[in-house]
């Protein structure tokens, strides 16, 4: 620039934006030189993956570079800064490009048209999620993805309100039940989705290799009712009892189950003594009668076991028995610097015993479900208990058992159950994402679902096995596949995942946060998925969103307000998991209410600006 120049502000515009050409030159010839590399990769996708797997490619090349100095010069000459371009990467740098050379009369590159369109970008996006995940519901982009819990095999009624209330695609967890429960679920669902003229897609977990804490010794099948008092002590509302003719995983702890036959006999303000587990005689009454329970008022604490006998006091009924309980589930009490210890055999977990000075004179015992996970642990890897609630450090390490020092646990100790995760985020176990129960069921999962969803992916390796065993079932192509990404291995993998499994037809990728999060740690998380969205959205692969959605409001039937942002969020992903809980049909209302309200401000994570609206409309 001469001299002269340097004082003239159009010119030195100018110079500024050709700068900025420079800098997207720079990325368009990495993108087409990355894209000529994985040619021969590019070529054994599906054909109708072909044009996103190459803006896969493009994507990655372009996120090589650190491009947040150009976003703000571009967004200072108003133009965009690439933030939702992951869909139609070239396009939007080639457009972009254009526009800078007409801004300087600059005849240089035109922009590709060859190249993927921003508008058909979203278009096989929205094909893809369509083919995957059904058709959307009226009103909503984003699909819901709804658990069932065992009592769905059972209670029609229950899953034909889930498919009423706007489920569009029903989950089965291949960790629980059996088979013969799997079925009936998918019959009940199927039926349900034909009387409601709607297509609900069945997808069922393969349950992966999950490393879970082992069972603990069972404590007695006892339960304790307690009537509420005032500060003085005075009774101001007594125990309330029901009594049910079984009890399920989703019985309320008040319930005690009694045979139909005597459930039928009873009448208001029946009377009965009963001892208790303590052999104190204590007495309840019937105060109400509805449909296939009884409710009875007890005005002292008791604690009433599986067999207990209550003896009428004022009818033929001569006595009643109480059914089976489930047994109360033990845990093990773990302080921070307590060191306890982690088996390979499968026993049962026993507490520490301790002596009457406090001295430790057994250490507690756990076991863990994946022996496999022994072949790899060293001394100073840390371990996770619970979705991170309990950490430690693993102190000793044996052939078939290994030590931990619990390194953050709560003030007065923390509770470890059985069937609670184990995660080791620093360890790679090296462990396939296919057990042999996984090939079992996928027989099951071929023959009866839409969907399989594969648990623990953390390679391209993986992708290519499981292709595999669906070529054996005569499922490949047929049975749609949704990617559970769970480790920091399978993030830093995911564009070979993501390519790997576009050797097939109709696949999505699930943000399986509880582990996620975990493995990755909390401070990330945030980051993390934003980046799994970003590279399904560059391969235009739908994405589900999963773990604790408004699980408070299924589980005890009123929502956070965290759990409300969190939704907000979700917005972003093409579809969203419910977990099961008893208000899990209010959770499905509610996320359908809040879905179809806000989708017209956002389209993914493009805020969308309808005209603004008072929240509190005036009165006429």
């Amino acid at each position: 620039m001469r001299e002269s120049d340097s004082h003239d502000p159009m010119k030195i515009k100018a110079e500024k934006i050709r700068e900025l050409i420079a800098a997207l030159n720079q990325v368009i010839e990495a993108a087409l030189q990355e894209e000529k590399q994985h040619e021969a990769l590019l070529g054994t996708v599906d054909d109708m993956y072909s044009k996103s797997a190459r803006n896969l490619v493009h994507y990655t090349a372009f996120r090589k570079f650190d491009l947040r100095s150009t976003q703000k010069k571009l967004r200072n000459l108003g133009l965009t800064r690439f933030a939702n371009a992951e869909g139609h990467v070239l396009a939007s740098l080639t457009n972009t490009r254009h526009i800078l050379q007409n801004l300087i009369r600059d005849d240089g590159d035109v922009a590709l048209k060859s190249h993927l369109s921003i508008k058909k970008g979203k278009r096989l996006l929205a094909k893809n999620t369509k083919a995957l995940l059904g058709y959307r519901s009226k009103g909503r982009r984003v699909r819901i993805m709804v658990t069932q819990p065992t009592a769905a095999a059972y209670d029609y009624q229950m899953v034909l309100q889930m498919v009423k209330n706007g489920m569009n695609c029903a989950r089965v967890n291949c960790a629980h039940d059996t088979p013969e429960v799997w079925l009936k679920i998918i019959e009940n669902v199927r039926r349900a989705a034909k009387a409601s003229g709607k297509n609900v897609k069945i997808a069922m977990d393969l349950a992966g290799p999950k490393i879970r804490t082992g069972r603990i010794t069972p404590g007695p099948k006892i339960r304790k009712f307690t009537p509420e008092k005032d500060v003085t002590g005075n009774i101001v509302q007594p125990a309330e009892i029901v009594l049910v003719p079984r009890i399920d995983e989703f019985s309320l702890p008040n319930t005690l189950a009694v045979a139909p036959n005597d459930l039928a006999k009873l009448d208001l303000n029946d009377t009965f003594t009963f001892t208790d587990t303590r052999d104190k005689t204590r007495k309840l009454k019937i105060i109400a009668l509805n449909d296939n329970e009884a409710i009875a008022h007890c005005y002292e604490t008791s604690y009433i076991g599986t067999g207990t006998e209550l003896h009428s006091t004022n009818q033929p009924l001569e006595k009643i028995i109480v059914g089976e309980l489930p047994p109360i589930e033990q845990a093990l009490i773990l302080r921070k610097g307590d060191v306890f210890t982690v088996v390979k055999e499968d026993v049962e977990g026993i507490p520490a015993l301790i002596d009457e000075d406090g001295k430790v004179i057994q250490k507690a015992l756990i076991s863990c479900q994946l022996p496999e996970v022994f072949d790899d642990i060293t001394s100073g890897d840390r371990i996770l208990f619970d979705d991170g609630k309990i950490e430690g450090v693993i102190t000793e390490v044996g052939k078939s058992a290994f030590d931990v020092r619990i390194t953050l646990a709560k003030e007065k100790g923390s509770r470890l159950k059985a069937e609670k995760g184990m995660n080791f985020p620093n360890t790679n176990l090296g462990i396939s994402g296919l057990t042999k129960k996984d090939r079992k069921d996928l027989a099951f999962v071929a023959k009866h679902a839409d969907i399989v969803n594969f648990s623990f992916v953390n390679s391209k390796r993986d992708v290519e096995e499981l292709h595999e065993e669906l070529k054996k079932h005569g499922a490949f192509n047929i049975l749609d596949v949704i990617l559970k990404i769970e480790t920091k291995f399978a993030v830093d993998n995911l564009s070979s995942i993501l390519l790997a499994a576009m050797r097939s037809k109709f696949i999505g990728v699930m943000i399986a946060r509880g582990d996620l999060a975990v493995e990755t740690g909390w401070d990330t998380i945030g980051r993390v998925q934003e980046e799994i969205l970003l590279l399904c959205g560059a391969a235009h692969v739908p994405v589900v969103w999963a773990t604790q959605v408004l699980e408070n409001l299924a589980k005890k039937g009123l929502p956070s307000r965290s759990e409300i942002t969190d939704t907000m969020a979700a917005l972003q992903a093409e579809c969203i998991m419910l977990n099961k809980g008893p208000y899990i049909n209010r959770a499905i209302v509610l996320l359908n209410t809040i879905l179809s309200d806000m989708e017209e401000n956002h389209d993914k994570k493009e805020i969308m600006l309808p005209k603004m609206e008072r929240l509190l409309k005036s009165e006429k």
